[in-house]
């Protein structure tokens, strides 16, 4: 379902379906290092910090994703600031990136509340 910035989204149970099964994918997070305290996906995940992001554009991403095919699924901790990357991403030439619906704080209330709440 798109959200207000009109990207594409993916769902929070998808996702776990889709990371149990193996599917290959980046999953990546744009939360603060201060925020990665509170809730956790566990391994997999690539960091990338909307702070950095800021600073230093395309050069903040991990090597994971500067494959502007690969498939991507952006997370923060509601989905605000990751669809907001996700719309900046797709603007630069990216084809295949996704924002988790709901961010961290969705998957954990409705896949995995082990991961954490803040």
């Amino acid at each position: 379902m798109p959200n207000f910035y009109g990207v594409p989204e993916i769902t929070p149970a998808d996702v776990h379906r889709r990371r149990a099964a193996g599917d290959s994918f980046v999953l990546l997070d744009v939360r603060e290092p201060e925020e990665l305290f509170y809730a956790d996906l566990g391994a997999g995940v690539e960091l990338a910090p909307v702070s950095r992001l800021a600073s230093s554009g395309i050069d903040a991403l991990p090597p994971a994703a500067h494959d502007k095919t690969a498939e991507i699924v952006v997370f923060c901790h509601h989905g605000i600031r990751s669809a907001q990357v996700v719309a900046w991403l797709r603007q630069q030439g990216w084809t295949n990136v996704l924002n988790l619906d709901g961010g961290i704080d969705a998957y954990a209330r409705q896949v995995d509340p082990s991961v954490g709440f803040y």
